[in-house]
């Protein structure tokens, strides 16, 4: 399995990354833990998730995903250092249980600890700027942390660049650690937020990228095209911006060379990332082995010039 770096981590990881948000929601216990070792039997190795993952999911209070993640590293027997743990803090789980405050960063890294069952993270993220707290307080918690060893590596989800910018120069002015990997929006679908400035802001400054919605939930995989294909869909209220005349003309140039790669939608639209100017590795998930063996020939297809230009330009 090829290996990439991950920026000025010190991290390598596979080009693809397990979204752990589907478990404890889509993906009960005994199915996270078979999708989770199938996964890492096939040589990937990074796993993404949150504290706040499944706190959507009715009677779920957040934490979920972390937990059955802690009870796999336990149960599976693996190495700890065959993992990168990816998981987030800021999003809301309380009224006092939220943001990038000193207070609430140094209580939530603990309890992710506690429900990861190990004693350190190797990548720890901001989940959501926070416009109350300045970027010294955060930042000079997560300098605690690190001097710990709790966590390894600091990033930052949802940024924009002038957002990132700041931060990164608030990093240097105080000699506190800067965000070294960045979580974007990114797909063929929703392409802007993350080229033009930010993506060169990340390239200059060397930040590694993992992007989620590689899939723009769940569209691209080419089974939603009509309102009645949302009905009794988990993912249908985040799926209906994309049934517009941009999301057809880009699931027809998908079905084409589905059609003449044999590879599926979805995997096309993965390895498209995957080949991106700035792009680390996407962040997909998978609710049954099916799908995961999709997600294992999706970091093995090698896309033609031609199908990444046809991409492209209907993307653009």
């Amino acid at each position: 399995m090829e290996m990439r770096r991950l920026g000025r981590t010190g991290l390598s990881i596979a080009p693809l990354v397990f979204g752990g948000n589907v478990f404890g929601w889509t993906a009960d216990e005994k199915t996270s833990f078979a999708l989770l070792d199938a996964f890492f039997d096939a040589g990937f190795n990074a796993i993404d998730t949150a504290d706040a993952y499944s706190a959507w999911v009715p009677g779920n209070r957040g934490g979920e995903s972390e937990t059955i993640i802690g009870k796999w590293l336990k149960q599976s027997g693996r190495a700890r250092d065959s993992a990168i743990i990816i998981t987030k803090v800021g999003s809301e789980l309380g009224p006092d249980r939220k943001g990038l405050s000193r207070r609430w960063i140094m209580q939530a890294v603990e309890d992710s600890l506690t429900r990861l069952r190990t004693d350190y993270i190797d990548l720890y993220l901001s989940h959501w700027p926070d416009p109350d707290t300045p970027y010294e307080e955060t930042l000079a918690a997560y300098d605690r942390l690190l001097s710990q060893g709790k966590i390894r590596a600091v990033g930052a989800s949802n940024l924009d660049a002038a957002q990132l910018r700041e931060a990164l120069d608030v990093s240097a002015a105080n000699d506190l650690p800067r965000y070294a990997v960045l979580q974007p929006e990114y797909n063929l679908y929703d392409r802007a937020s993350f080229e033009g400035p930010l993506r060169n802001l990340c390239i200059a400054e060397d930040i590694g990228v993992i992007t989620y919605f590689g899939l723009a939930r769940g569209f691209l995989s080419g089974k939603y095209r009509s309102h009645k294909d949302l009905e009794g869909s988990a993912r249908g209220n985040g799926v209906e911006k994309y049934l517009d005349g941009r999301g057809m003309r880009i699931l027809g140039v998908l079905d084409k060379i589905a059609e003449e790669s044999g590879a599926k939608q979805a995997e096309i639209a993965l390895a498209w990332i995957m080949t991106r100017e700035g792009v680390t590795a996407p962040i997909a998930s998978a609710t049954s082995v099916e799908q995961l063996a999709s997600l294992i020939r999706a970091a093995e297809l090698e896309l033609s010039d031609e199908a990444i230009r046809r991409l492209n330009d209907v993307s653009e």
